[in-house]
């Protein structure tokens, strides 16, 4: 097992060094971000001395080597826009957007799950019927169009949660976070619903499938006939092996909610770091979407990794598969 994580940390590492050579590339060659810090009446002399202040007068392999060099000391650049360490807008938002993804997070669970389960062991039912077609619609209804929705009925119309911000904060471990308030509550139950909506569709229907599949296996009418009672069965047997895909797919659809949380963000007007790329991406802020991608690789391979050894956790098949190779 040691050998095998340590296989895929190399792996993991070799990731992201990939992901460098393209995050670099793809941001380098699009645009010219003197254009927009700069007065266009300015001189060309002026022009000159932005552009060597900001290294781009050097070949992309140069900018490419101080990049990587920046990496590793975790400097990403000092941002265009707002004269600060990229690395630092991103760290000053990530706590509003983590918030919103872990509670969004924790509702398709609790939702999702329970009900999925349900319609599994109950697929005849008119209730497993409605609850699946209730799914289609959390994946096909556009998220800034649900979100808009929510706003016009439960702010708008019913006038009974806000309409955006984070509202108050408190402080805990030295970091703001919403939930520790009411007033926050308020703020973060209609961009978490908003987000979760699709995510709480994609457990259901996976916990569903997972039941269906494991039902007919051999070992739950072994289960039964051995005469096990029916909540034993499916909390001891049917419960803990459908949870090998959901943990992975949850744990993929976690990194998706942090990074892919801007339109939410946007609609909500929630302070985290999707509204701060947007912008960035409008000033061609390159170091602060360098960070803000560079991130995101580190997320995803972090969360895969963890994924992984929650897997080997949960599935003693795949310590066996390892032992044999």
């Amino acid at each position: 097992m040691l050998a095998s994580l340590l296989r895929r940390l190399i792996q993991a590492i070799m990731v992201i060094l990939a992901m460098t050579i393209i995050v670099f590339v793809g941001v380098s060659v699009i645009g010219n971000p003197v254009d927009i810090l700069i007065n266009p009446d300015a001189s060309q002399a002026e022009y000159a001395r932005v552009v060597a202040h900001l290294g781009l007068d050097r070949p992309l392999w140069q900018q490419y080597l101080m990049f990587l060099q920046g990496i590793f000391h975790g400097d990403f650049g000092t941002s265009f826009v707002y004269n600060k360490p990229a690395l630092s807008l991103i760290v000053e938002r990530l706590p509003a957007t983590l918030e919103l993804a872990m509670t969004a997070l924790l509702i398709a669970i609790v939702v999702g799950l329970p009900l999925g389960l349900y319609a599994g062991l109950h697929p005849e039912r008119l209730s497993s019927r409605l609850i699946m077609s209730g799914s289609i619609l959390g994946f096909s209804l556009p998220t800034f169009w649900v979100g808009l929705m929510f706003i016009l009925l439960f702010s708008v119309q019913l006038g009974w949660l806000p309409s955006g911000g984070r509202g108050e904060t408190a402080s805990l471990f030295g970091t703001n976070w919403s939930f520790l308030t009411a007033d926050g509550l308020h703020h973060l139950i209609l961009p978490a619903l908003n987000l979760a909506l699709f995510k709480t569709s994609l457990v259901l229907r996976l916990t569903r499938a997972g039941v269906q599949e494991v039902l007919p296996q051999d070992y739950i009418k072994f289960a039964r006939a051995k005469g096990l009672s029916e909540n034993r069965v499916i909390y001891t047997h049917v419960l803990k092996n459908l949870m090998i895909p959901v943990v992975t797919i949850t744990g993929l659809e976690f990194g998706s909610l942090i990074a892919f949380s801007v339109v939410t963000e946007s609609i909500f007007a929630w302070p985290g770091m999707g509204k701060l790329i947007i912008d960035s991406i409008n000033t061609l802020d390159r170091p602060v979407i360098v960070a803000y991608l560079m991130m995101m690789v580190m997320l995803f391979v972090a969360l895969n990794f963890i994924i992984d050894i929650c897997y080997t956790l949960l599935d003693p098949r795949v310590r066996l598969d390892t032992k044999g190779k």
